[in-house]
């Protein structure tokens, strides 16, 4: 690269020969690469031939000496053309061709002068604004002397200026001064190689300019390094803005004061807890701990009272809680009469399913369709309201398998008003009929009796209405209070009958509720949809329900987004008695849970938690076999119960009533047996769940229960009991109501002791010695202090002692020594009565 000789290329010569020939014009370009390093390429510049047609019609150059072997193979051409050699059209062809090469000849060397032309201009431009930056900047240090051209090496020679090597000259101009140094270091390295073959160490010097770094662009390599100026990266001024801010913060007064907070602690916390709600570090509550000898970890729970002596000590207030005030917040209290206002009545239709109950249902929605909404009124929710003649609401709920009835009636939530029992006229009381009136009673609600299927030929209501009386409904046409209305479901025959009976049962309720007060309710059922999440029905009892409202539902909590009524319609807000399709749940709620709507999320969500942690409990508490019967005795000697309630399944009718009548004659005033539920088949599911309910034991005659009912027996603790001897059934029962009964104490007289001699005792008091006259004096027992047959006291022997040792008992003829215990006024001649209290038990 360092060699600058100029090599002769090959030409044609004069004589069509190809030969060595001088170039017309040469010239050198320097090109720059990464890291520093050069390359110089020699560079030729070609004129081009040009041809123009003469006055004689014939094509003849243009005076110029050829200076490539394209302008040599034209001239030949040409030649051909003068001799002959080609055909008319050949020499028409050529010419043709030659004539368009020519012409493009002509515009591509035009375009050549203007451009290079044009690199001239911007090169002085450039080279005016160069000297100038160099007159304004300070002297630079001078490099060093490039070194003497060694002896027999000639100079280079110097290249002709052209329009093609101006604009190397010009980018040879602008070429920083580093390369040059680097260059003359390139042409020296050889000479300064080391004969030894080992490459010499590389020493970086401090005068040395800095390598390119980054990409080489065209505007850069002819611009040069120093026209180049270095910007800040981002990351650079992201970092010099973080420091001053960061000086700016130490320049602050730092604030230092302690921020009291007030900690709410209910009976156990686990340590995260309490260090997110004293917004302290956790490791520093566990070093707390540790300092009061108590090893714990960040998810261990601890009492009320370790929590409040660590919140104390980093300086917070303590506010203590108990579990059950989370549940009193949700209470609210008794809505003013003044704001009361009438509801409509939520109704609960329970029945057999072949008695027509789902078909009274359709009737009463298709006799409401609105005009123009063909099809009937689409069932969205489990629960809907429909509008009789005379413009009077009236809410339905369908329960089937009254799971979800029994599940609210369990909660205490007292959702239905009235409760339609629908019986087929040519079919009579079933068992599902029974089991329904047993619901039904339970959650205290009166009936109202829909004899359907009025219209078949074998309706029979009297059989009806008689059957009744032997479950205790008695009707009004037999001199009863319970309402009885003959419709046909099919033929839609007294359904307004219908809906006036429930309008009239409703008065006699007087429904009213507070509309203008926040939303209570209870949840009729609840499913996951997809795409939706967690969707409940709900049934509005007070207040007014809107959307945007925080709810807690049993142990799930959320915000109402959605309000859709049962048309499938959204609005806005919800009436009470009005049942309303919700989404906004975080969870699936269960069936029978109440809703109630709180102030904010932080309520709903502590109360969500609560209850989480209660249902964990509760599974978590191992069950003992026969754990509901030793529940129930626990309960019977706390005094909570007085009725023993039972429910009978057996093999058949006859057993069945036997039963019946056995546990009606065991008991007495004070407790007594009562029957739930009796009925004939296997024990299931249904059964199972009343018995959970009422705190019932299931008695098994001659039957067993399914595996649904077995599974829910074992997960909700409920005790099934299987005989086949109807006495041990009387046998049990008697012993579990005898046990209820409260026992007696019986007095026993077991001595007397007459008083001789009082002594007084240091530290002890006054010891009576007295002499046994009659029976034995032991240990422990009652004493009554008689003086002149009077009683003067009544208390517990507190010392019994012979000589200077202690005994258990003193028999007759024998001296001891007595203590009265807080007792001390003891005479000579008093006489000490001795007895014990017997522990009689209780017969029925």
């Amino acid at each position: 690269m360092s060699d600058t000789k100029t090599k002769t290329p090959l030409t044609l010569g004069g004589k069509g020969k190809l030969e060595l020939k001088k170039t017309v014009e040469t010239g050198q370009v320097r090109q720059s690469f990464s890291h520093g390093r050069s390359k110089v390429v020699q560079v030729e510049r070609k004129r081009k031939r040009q041809f123009e047609i003469g006055a004689d019609g014939k094509v003849q150059e243009v005076k110029a000496p050829p200076a490539s072997i394209k302008a040599k193979a034209e001239e030949a051409l040409l030649k051909e053309v003068q001799h002959g050699t080609l055909t008319d059209d050949e020499k028409a062809h050529r010419l043709k061709a030659l004539q368009d090469a020519l012409k493009a000849d002509e515009e591509n060397a035009r375009i050549a002068e203007e451009n290079a032309k044009r690199e001239a201009e911007e090169s002085a431009r450039r080279a005016a604004e160069e000297k100038l930056r160099k007159e304004q900047e300070p002297e630079p240090v001078a490099a060093p002397a490039a070194p003497a051209a060694p002896e027999g090496r000639a100079p280079a020679p110097e290249a002709k200026i052209t329009p093609a090597t101006a604009t190397t000259a010009a980018a040879d101009a602008t070429a920083p001064r580093r390369e040059a140094v680097e260059e003359e270091e390139e042409e020296e390295a050889p000479r300064r190689k080391p004969k030894t073959g080992h490459k010499p160490p590389t020493v970086n010097k401090r005068t040395e300019p800095r390598r390119r770094s980054g990409k080489l662009s065209i505007s850069s390599a002819l611009e040069g390094d120093d026209a180049v100026e270095r910007s800040r990266s981002i990351a650079s001024m992201r970092r010099a803005v973080d420091k001053e801010r960061r000086k700016a913060q130490l320049k602050q007064p730092m604030n230092t004061d302690k921020v009291v907070r007030e900690v709410v602690l209910p009976e156990t916390i686990t340590v995260q807890e309490l260090s997110s709600r004293m917004a302290e570090r956790s490791v520093n509550v566990i070093k707390s701990l540790m300092k009061l000898g108590i090893m714990a970890t960040i998810n261990e729970v601890i009492d009320a009272d370790t929590a409040e002596i660590v919140a104390q000590e980093f300086g917070h207030k303590v506010k203590r809680i108990t579990e059950d005030a989370v549940e009193d917040s949700l209470k609210s209290g008794e809505d003013d009469a003044a704001a009361m206002k009438t509801r409509p009545p939520v109704v609960t239709v329970m029945g057999h399913v072949d008695h027509g109950k789902t078909s009274l249902l359709d009737a009463l929605r298709s006799a409401n369709v609105v005009a123009g909404e063909a099809g009937g009124i689409t069932q969205h929710i489990g629960a809907y309201q429909v509008r009789t003649a005379k413009n009077q609401k009236i809410t339905f709920i369908d329960t089937p398998g009254h799971e979800a009835f029994t599940a609210m009636r369990a909660r205490g939530a007292k959702v239905t008003d009235i409760v339609v029992l629908v019986v087929a006229a040519d079919d009579g009381i079933m068992p599902q009929t029974v089991e329904a009136i047993k619901h039904a009673r339970a959650a205290e609600v009166p009936i109202i009796v829909a004899i359907n299927k009025m219209d078949k030929p074998g309706a029979n209501p009297n059989r009806v209405k008689t059957d009744l009386l032997t479950h205790e409904v008695v009707v009004e046409d037999m001199g009863g209070e319970t309402l009885a209305v003959e419709v046909s479901a099919t033929q839609k025959i007294n359904l307004d009958k219908l809906e006036e009976a429930i309008m009239l049962q409703a008065e006699l309720l007087d429904l009213k509720a507070n509309p203008s007060r926040t939303a209570e309710g209870s949840i009729v059922e609840a499913k996951m949809e997809k795409g939706v999440g967690s969707v409940a029905t709900v049934l509005v009892q007070r207040g007014t329900l809107h959307v945007g409202d925080i709810f807690v539902a049993g142990a799930e909590w959320g915000r109402v987004r959605v309000l859709i009524n049962e048309h499938g319609k959204q609005v806005k807000s919800a009436m009470p008695s009005a049942p309303v399709e919700v989404v906004g749940f975080g969870g699936t709620p269960a069936a029978g849970d109440d809703f109630v709507v709180v102030d904010d999320e932080a309520k709903a969500r502590e109360v969500s938690e609560y209850r989480r942690r209660k249902i964990r409990e509760k599974e978590h508490v191992a069950s003992v076999g026969g754990s509901t019967m030793e529940q129930m005795f626990a309960k019977i000697k706390a005094g909570e119960t007085t009725e023993l309630a039972v429910i009978v399944k057996a093999d058949v009718q006859g057993s069945a009533e036997a039963l019946n009548g056995t546990l009606a004659k065991i008991g007495t005033e004070k407790v007594k047996v009562k029957v739930l539920h009796s009925a004939v088949g296997p024990i299931n599911e249904s059964d199972v769940t009343l018995a959970k309910t009422n705190g019932a034991v299931i008695i098994g005659f001659n039957v067993r229960a399914n595996a649904q009912a077995r599974e829910v027996a074992k997960r909700d603790n409920v005790d099934i009991r299987y005989y086949s001897i109807i006495y041990e059934v009387s046998d049990d029962m008697k012993a579990v109501l005898t046990g209820m009964l409260a026992p007696t104490f019986k007095e026993a007289f077991i001595g007397y002791a007459e008083v001789r001699e009082v002594f007084n005792i240091t530290k002890v008091g006054k010891v009576a010695g007295c002499r046994v006259t009659q029976g034995v004096i032991k240990r422990g027992c009652k004493v009554r202090l008689l003086r002149d047959n009077v009683v003067i006291h009544e208390g517990d022997l507190s010392q019994l002692k012979r000589f200077k040792d202690d005994v258990k008992e003193v028999r007759e003829g024998y001296e001891c020594g007595m203590g009265l215990a807080n007792y001390q006024d003891i005479q000579v001649g008093d006489m000490i009565e001795c007895f014990e209290m017997e522990r009689v038990a209780a017969t029925l």
